[in-house]
């Protein structure tokens, strides 16, 4: 160990980026005893210094309290922070989120490595410890496992250690440095220093010690790092296994190596124990690991001494498993693999990166319960639970290194790389191998890490080449991916795949069939901001067209939102810009699949379905189950196959199928004969037949529809009711009969009254809605310039003709209106009135020629607040839109307006349902309105706002107390894309067109 003085000039010099630090190692647990293998968790040999800390706060280096680790200062009247947490979380310093940009743009004029002066917190943190039993009279490690950015060590007054890298271990020998009895710990962390170049990550920029700190102590002889690799011949059932050992202390010792399975156990052998010691085996009939069966043995590892003393012992799970690139396809276990993903930040809105362990149990058990069976760990090494559990659960990882600096080389979308970093520096080039070194070394042994990643978007040079040729040569068994290569192909050899980001489906098809050299990914695709994931089935589609793409992973999976108290004491969710940080990208960091809170949004409806590996497609015979899954068949499920009639259920049976993996089967099923007129619904859903570790049994993995209807529906006979009469007033049209009325004004253009058994129904005229509030897709591609003549034509509409018919049991009222003056737009309303009370609406649009695509086009109704239950049968039971309905079914659901809000940020069109036969908007007292399709499904949706509201609204809780409710009726509804959410255009076989003739009709009646 080196004596340095430290000095704040190692801040800015990418060359000094660790001091004392101890060299990085395999992430195993170490015991003396067998009575202590318990869990990972509960190692007698670790020493947790978790929890309340003394903390002083600085802006600047020039203010903080410089002499404040030495033993005579008096902290007393230092504050208490938490740790693990960051600072800014705990009322210091400020919150701020920023993508690309570098925080402090605007601010100070710098370039690389410097850092400013004025700006650059400090956090002082100072804690009190008393060496454990088992620590004491051994070698003791002190152990950070995050810390952001920049951190200086010190233990009773005596300087320790630097370090940098925020998302892998730092460690520090300290023996020398501790005294019995009490110890003194103290760390000055930066918030920036050089790193902070190339940790430009998109997220919130938190500072301070956010993951566990502990202290471990050693056994006389102690195994300092394992790394197990496993190959398997070309059976795939045959495996090496090849351990190497890194020891340290006294090598008068031995070691036994057992591997133990499930009613398995086979010696490995004894070996003598050396510094660098290496073990090989060849196994029979091995049980492979993979994310659909991730079957993990143990490799025992015991020290003794020469008087057959156990020493140490070191567990470690093992998966045996092979990932190969051949001919240009890339191989798991001998079977083409498909990344069915999500790129994924650890994040929670109360505690920002600093996640616990139950939100990272929700996190895998999710991914398991909707098919996601890969993560990319964007945009850094996460926490080493993380790992255990994705080797537990299944779950393929792409491991990525923490390097980016997207603000060195693009600036408002351009590349401009005139001052990248690391480029080509030499200045860079140990510190980003450093970076990797950390990564792997830490990680090398988990079977479900796929893939080392280089880091993300920086765009490429002779530096992040040298951490290929570092991941090739220090470990074969995987494979290297590198995003930034497509913005420099000079560097073409630094990625094993081609590996884009949003690529749209035509760009990745144009790939694949030009003699493509590398398998394709899409490293991010889907951008999932706000209400988006139109059109991912037509990424889907690819999978089976084209062997060499092999799927992606989606941007992103939570949420990046702050849970804080607002200026009226209410609990709210807040994004970039909320806390006045400038500069800021707001609320682009809220692009997750599932929202800040870990509740589930509805776009994972569409996810999960897309993503399961068995297809299902039942008919009137039976059903054709396929099994994509790679390793494992049906066998543990149960399938129950339904039959429903106009959505109710006339038949159910359950059924076993063992379809094996790659296989299909139609299976035949004894249906009931339904010859009766309506509709049919044939269903078949597949689940789990027991609990797992991620459900419960009856989970639904997967399910299939076939809709089959048997001629018209037969009209209800309108006949029984008598009393019909119409009253023709000057302005007023009213119409009555058994039990409603109906008026019409001449004046306001349209309905003004609708009562069904004495209640009226109608707030104000309804009107034709052209319009959506915007999404964040369609803010990203300037809908609301492009398109917002159609939120005009939708608020302000003038009636122009009136014409009226009548017959001895209806009327009919006919409106033509104008709606936009310049050019001049009409479309036409037909109201026409039954002896029976119903009223059929129908909506005409002509078309015009020079106009933009319509965003929607229906019939918008106000009502009173009350009527804000709703009961629908059509696709459901999430919100679907055209271009995401794939994982919808088709079925009678329920909800209320309250809870068709989804929780976006940015309160913005949602609640949408396609393909609807009927629905009921009811109050309380199932009062009120039921809307039936005359010639074609509807869609429709339920809101206590009004898209004018939503469309005005930054936050949620900036919109009113819902005073209506507001119901629309839609011939058809754009879809909302998600491509990507700056500029991408919703697909153009989900758009409207203007010049085209669009129309609905309706039935209006009581329910």
């Amino acid at each position: 160990m080196k004596e340095m003085t430290p000095t704040l000039e190692w801040l800015s010099n990418p060359e000094v980026f660790r001091v004392n630090r101890e060299d990085a190692h395999s992430d195993h647990c170490f015991y003396e005893n067998m009575n202590d293998l318990i869990y990972e968790d509960h190692m007698p040999l670790k020493q947790s210094l978790n929890g309340k800390w003394r903390f002083s706060y600085a802006k600047n280096s020039d203010l903080r309290i410089a002499d404040f680790y030495k033993m005579d200062y008096d902290c007393s009247e230092f504050d208490y922070i938490e740790v693990p947490g960051h600072i800014q979380l705990q009322g210091y310093d400020r919150n701020q989120y920023i993508n690309t940009m570098y925080p402090w743009d605007g601010h100070d004029e710098l370039r690389p490595p410097h850092i400013s002066k004025s700006y650059n917190p400090v956090a002082s943190y100072v804690t009190f410890f008393t060496l454990k039993k088992e620590l004491q009279n051994k070698p003791v490690v002190l152990s950070f496992q995050g810390v952001e950015t920049a951190f200086y060590v010190w233990v009773n007054g005596e300087f320790v250690g630097y370090s940098e890298d925020t998302f892998t271990p730092s460690e520090f020998e300290i023996t020398k440095y501790l005294v019995d009895g009490e110890n003194k710990l103290a760390v000055e962390v930066y918030k920036r220093s050089s790193a902070s170049w190339i940790e430009d990550q998109d997220f919130w920029r938190f500072s301070g010690i956010f993951r566990e700190v502990y202290l471990y102590a050693k056994p006389s002889t102690h195994i300092e790092d394992l790394f197990i690799k496993t190959d398997l011949d070309g059976t795939y059932k045959k495996a090496v296994l090849k351990t190497t050992l890194k020891m340290s202390g006294n090598m008068n010792t031995y070691v036994t190596a057992t591997l133990v399975g499930n009613d398995y156990e086979l010696n490995l052998g004894n070996y003598e124990s050396k510094e660098e010691l290496e073990i090989d085996n060849h196994i029979e009939d091995i049980r492979l690991w993979s994310a659909e069966d991730p079957y993990l043995y143990t490799l025992l590892l015991k020290v003794y001494n020469k008087e057959n003393n156990l020493v140490e012992i070191v567990p470690y799970k093992v998966g045996f498993r092979k990932f190969e690139l051949r001919d240009k396809i890339m191989y798991l276990n001998g079977k083409r693999i498909l990344f069915k993903g999500v790129n994924r930040h650890e994040f929670s809105c109360t505690k920002g990166r600093a996640i616990t362990k139950e939100e990272m149990l929700w996190d895998i058990q999710f991914l398991k319960q909707h098919n996601i069976n890969s993560v990319r760990t964007s945009h850094y090494p996460n926490q080493s639970l993380w790992y255990r559990l994705c080797d537990e659960y299944g779950i393929y990882l792409i491991d990525e290194t923490n390097l980016e600096s997207h603000g060195s080389w693009q600036k408002m979308g351009e590349c401009e790389p005139s001052w990248n970093i690391p480029g080509n520096l030499p200045e860079w080039k140990a510190v980003v191998l450093d970076r990797a070194e950390s990564m792997l070394e830490r990680d090398k042994n988990h079977p479900s890490i796929l893939i080392w990643s280089c880091g993300n978007e920086s765009y490429a040079g002779e530096n992040i080449l040298a951490m290929t040729e570092y991941f090739h040569k220090k470990d074969d068994s995987r494979l290297v991916h590198y995003e930034g290569v497509f913005w420099n192909r000079e560097y073409d050899d630094i990625s094993d795949m081609e590996s884009r980001m949003y690529a749209k489906p035509a760009d990745i098809e144009e790939y694949l069939t030009n003699e493509p050299k590398k398998p394709f990914i899409s490293c991010e695709y889907m951008h999932a901001m706000g209400n988006s994931l139109g059109g991912m089935h037509l990424y889907a589609e690819l999978e089976d067209k084209y062997e060499m793409y092999q799927g992606g992973f989606i941007w992103d999976y939570i949420d990046q939102a702050v849970l804080t108290i607002n200026k009226n004491g209410k609990k709210v969710f807040a994004y970039g810009g909320d806390f006045d940080d400038r500069a800021t990208d707001y609320c682009f960091c809220t692009d997750g699949i599932i929202y800040s809170d870990r509740t589930i949004s509805p776009k994972v409806q569409e996810v999960k379905y897309l993503y399961q590996n068995v297809k299902i497609k039942p008919d009137t015979t039976g059903v054709t189950i396929k099994n994509q899954n790679l390793f494992i068949s049906t066998k543990d499920y149960e399938f129950v196959y339904q039959v429903k009639k106009n959505g109710v259920l006339i038949y159910e049976i359950s059924f076993y199928a063992n379809v094996k993996a790659g296989e299909e089967k139609h299976i035949l099923i004894e249906l009931p004969n339904c010859m009766d007129n309506g509709e049919y619904a044939y269903n078949v859903s597949m689940k789990l037949r027991k609990d797992t570790l991620w459900a419960k049994k009856g989970h639904e993995v997967a399910f299939g529809q076939m809709i089959h209807k048997k001629e018209e529906d037969v009209k209800e006979d309108s006949s029984g009711n008598k009393e019909f009469r119409v009253v023709h007033g000057d302005i007023n049209i009213g119409i009555y009969g058994n039990d409603f009325s109906a008026m019409f004004s001449k004046q306001e253009g349209g309905i003004i009254s609708l009562c069904y058994n004495g209640k009226e129904h109608i707030t104000r005229v309804p009107k034709t809605t052209f319009w959506r509030a915007t999404t964040d897709n369609d803010r990203g591609n300037k809908h609301d310039l492009r398109l917002g003549l159609w939120q005009i034509a939708g608020m302000h509409q003038n009636a122009i003709d009136f014409k009226m018919e009548e017959t001895s049991d209806s009327v009919t009222l006919t409106y033509r209106y104008l709606v936009l003056a310049m050019p001049k737009v009409e479309q036409t309303v037909i109201y026409t009135v039954r002896i029976d009370g119903s009223v059929q609406v129908q909506l005409e649009f002509d078309g015009a020629e020079n106009l933009p695509e319509l965003p929607t086009f229906g019939l918008n109704l106000k009502l009173k607040e009350e009527y804000n239950q709703f009961r629908y049968y059509g696709y459901g039971p999430e919100e679907n839109y055209i271009d995401r309905n794939q994982g919808a079914r088709l079925g009678i659901f329920e909800s209320n307006a309250k809870d068709n809000m989804s929780k976006y940020l940015i309160p913005q069109e949602c609640g949408n349902r396609t393909n609807v036969r009927w629905l009921e908007v009811t109050n309380e007292k199932k009062e009120g309105l039921r809307f039936t399709y005359d010639v074609a499904p509807f869609e429709f949706s339920v809101l206590p706002y009004s898209a004018n509201e939503l469309e005005n609204a930054m936050h949620m809780e900036e919109l009113p107390e819902s005073q209506y409710t507001w119901v629309r009726i839609l011939a058809k509804q754009m879809g909302v894309g998600g491509d990507d959410s700056w500029g991408a255009m919703v697909h153009e076989e989900y758009r409207i067109p203007s010049n085209e003739k669009i129309g609905i009709s309706f039935f209006i009646q009581n329910v």
